[in-house]
C-alpha cells in the first residue's frame, strides 16, 4: 500500500540569540530575523510565509535564554546581568521598558509570520483534512486493488502496477507483482499468456534491465532455421502480412502497368517472399512483363532468421524470376534503414521507382529520440526520388511518444487482440505456439514495456501520424484500386469471420473484431 504522506506540528517557540552589537537594545530589524538557521529578507519572506509548518522561529537580540509562548507571554526570565552596555549594568527602569516593548514586538512579528489564532486553527483544519483525505484515498485504492485481485481482473492489476511503478511506489508495485505472477501463465488464456510478457517487461523495467532482458531475448533466440519456421506458423496462421503484402503489391502491380523499367526499393525484405506474387503478376502482363530491377535493404533480425546475407535472397528470387521469364536483378544494401543514404539506393534514369515501408518505418527514431530524425529524413529522401508510388503498411497502434501508461494500455488493447486471433487459429495446446508467442512478439512487448530511449525501437503510430508526415514530405495519397479491396475479402474468407476489413480516408484497415490492427495506404 502506497505510504501517506504525515504532516508535523506547529511550532511557536521563539528562542533569543545573541547579537554582536551590545549597545542596541531595541527589537532587532527585520534583516537580523533568522529562521531554522538561514536569513530573512524582505526578499525572500514570502516564501517562508507558506513554509513547513515544523519551521523554529529564532529570534537575534540579546544573549538572554528568555522563551514566549504564542500569546507572547515569558516562559522564564532573562538573564538580567547580561544586559550591560560598556561594562556597566542597566539600571531597571530601562529594562521594564525594553521586555515591555521587545513582548510587544513578538506579538507583531508572530502576527506577521503566522497570522492570527484563527488562522492557524485554520491551518490545523486544512493540514488534517489533507490528511483524511490521502488516508481514505490510500484506503479506496488498497481495497479496489484487493477487489481486482479477487475477482482475477488481470488487465486492472497489471495496468494498477504500472501506475505504482509510473509513481515510483515500489512496496505497491512489488506487491502487485507477486501477486501477477499468480495470474499469468505462457500456456493458459490469451490474456494470461499477454500477461506472463507484460509482466516481464514491468519486472524488467523495474530493475531498470529493460534493454537487457529485449538483448537476451535476442541471445536465447532458436536456431535461424526454427526461428524462420515460427515466422512462418504465424505468417500462414493470421492474415496480417499477407494483407501487408497484398495491399502494397496491388497498389505496385497498378502502378506499373504501363512501365518497361521498373525499379522496386524495399527497406525491409526480410525474406524476399512478398516478391513473389508480384513477380508471378507482371509474367502474366499483357504485352510481357517489365524489366524488374529490387533493391533490398537488410537487417539484423532477417539476416539470423534466414541464416545468410542478402545474397541468398537474391538468388532465390533470381531463379524464381527465370522460370517465369521475367528479367530481374537484385541489388543488395547491406545497411540498416535508418543510415541508407542517395547514393545506397542506386536509382537509375529511365526507371519507374516503387518504394515499399513494410512494417518498418516504426522502426526508425524520430525527432523526439534522435535529432537526426532519420523518419522523417527517409520521406524527404524518397521524395527527392520523384517516385510513381509509395507502399505503406504499418501497425495501427500509437507507442511512439505515449507517456508510460497510456502507452502500456495500448500495448495490452492491441496484443491482446494478437494474442486472442492466434487462439482462435491455433490449439492452445499446439506444441510450436508457445515458442510463435515467444519468438515473435515477446521481445516486442518487453522492448515496449521496459525501455526508452534509443533502445526503444518499437515506435508505432497511427496511420493519421503518418498522414502528416507523408503529407509533410511533399507526397500526395495514391488512391487504392477496388480490385484490392475485393481479392484481400476473398482472403479473409479463409480464416475467422471475426476478422474485419475497413476501407476509408483512402487507406484499409485490418481488424481484429472492434479493434483495427494494420493500415495500408499508398502514396505518390
Amino acid at each position: 500500500m502506497r505510504a501517506t504522506e504525515r504532516h508535523g506540528s506547529v511550532s511557536h517557540k521563539f528562542v533569543e540569540q545573541p547579537v554582536e552589537a551590545p549597545e542596541s537594545y531595541g527589537f532587532p530589524s527585520i534583516h537580523n530575523v533568522a529562521i531554522q538557521g538561514e536569513h530573512l529578507s524582505p526578499h525572500n519572506f514570502g516564501q517562508y510565509e507558506s513554509s513547513s509548518a515544523t519551521s523554529k522561529y529564532h529570534v537575534q537580540s540579546s544573549p538572554s535564554s528568555l522563551s514566549f509562548s504564542a500569546n507572547g507571554s515569558p516562559t522564564s526570565q532573562p538573564d538580567l546581568q547580561s544586559y550591560q552596555s560598556s561594562g556597566s549594568p542597566l539600571n531597571q527602569s530601562c529594562l521594564t521598558n525594553n521586555v515591555g516593548g521587545l513582548s510587544h514586538k513578538i506579538r507583531e512579528l508572530e502576527s506577521l509570520l503566522l497570522g492570527n489564532e484563527s488562522d492557524v486553527l485554520d491551518i490545523y483544519g486544512i493540514t488534517s483534512q489533507v490528511k483524511h483525505n490521502q488516508d481514505l484515498s490510500g484506503e479506496q485504492n488498497w481495497k479496489q486493488m484487493m477487489e481486482m485481485i479477487s475477482r482475477g481482473d488481470l488487465k486492472e492489476v497489471l495496468c494498477a502496477c504500472a501506475e505504482a511503478l509510473a509513481e515510483n511506489d515500489m512496496s505497491t508495485t512489488e506487491w502487485l507483482m507477486s501477486n501477477l505472477r499468480q495470474m499469468v501463465s505462457v500456456s493458459g488464456e490469451p490474456v494470461q499468456r499477454l500477461g506472463a510478457y507484460m509482466l516481464e517487461g514491468l519486472v524488467a523495467r523495474l530493475a531498470s534491465t529493460g534493454s537487457c532482458i529485449y538483448a537476451s531475448l535476442r541471445c536465447k533466440e532458436p536456431a535461424s532455421a526454427e526461428l524462420l519456421s515460427y515466422m512462418h506458423i504465424l505468417y500462414e496462421i493470421c492474415p496480417y502480412f499477407k494483407f501487408g503484402c497484398m495491399s502494397a503489391n496491388g497498389a505496385i502491380a497498378e502502378a506499373m502497368k504501363d512501365e518497361s523499367r521498373v525499379h522496386i526499393i524495399d527497406f525491409q525484405i526480410a525474406q524476399g517472399s512478398q516478391w513473389i506474387t508480384l513477380i508471378q503478376a507482371l509474367a502474366s502482363r499483357p504485352g510481357g512483363p517489365p524489366h524488374i530491377r529490387l533493391t533490398g535493404i537488410d537487417d539484423s533480425t532477417s539476416a539470423y532468421a534466414r541464416g545468410g546475407g542478402l545474397d541468398l535472397v537474391g538468388k532465390r528470387l533470381s531463379r524464381l524470376a527465370e522460370s517465369y521469364k521475367v528479367p530481374f536483378e537484385f541489388h543488395a544494401a547491406g545497411i540498416s534503414a535508418s543510415e541508407v543514404q542517395l547514393e545506397d539506393l542506386a536509382v537509375q534514369t529511365g526507371e519507374a521507382l516503387a518504394v515499399n515501408f513494410s512494417f518498418t518505418l516504426h522502426h526508425m527514431p524520430d525527432e523526439s529520440v534522435s535529432i537526426e530524425n532519420h523518419r522523417d529524413r527517409l520521406l524527404r529522401v524518397v521524395k527527392s526520388l520523384s517516385p510513381k508510388v509509395v507502399t505503406l503498411v504499418e501497425q495501427e497502434s500509437n507507442t511512439n511518444t505515449a507517456p508510460f501508461c497510456p502507452r502500456f494500455t495500448e500495448a495490452f488493447s492491441y496484443y491482446g487482440a494478437i494474442f486472442d486471433s492466434i487462439d482462435a487459429a491455433l490449439p492452445r495446446e499446439h506444441k510450436e505456439r508457445i515458442n510463435v508467442e515467444q519468438h515473435c512478439l515477446a521481445r516486442e512487448i518487453v522492448n515496449i514495456i521496459a525501455c526508452e530511449g534509443v533502445e526503444r525501437v518499437e515506435r508505432t503510430e497511427l496511420l493519421s501520424k503518418w498522414r502528416s508526415r507523408f503529407m509533410m514530405a511533399g507526397f500526395s495519397p495514391y488512391p487504392l484500386s477496388s480490385i484490392i479491396n475485393a481479392t484481400i475479402k476473398t482472403l479473409l474468407q479463409s480464416y475467422s469471420e471475426k476478422y474485419t476489413l475497413e476501407e476509408r480516408d483512402e487507406a484499409l484497415y485490418l481488424g481484429w473484431k472492434n479493434q483495427a490492427l494494420v493500415a495500408s495506404c499508398a502514396w505518390r
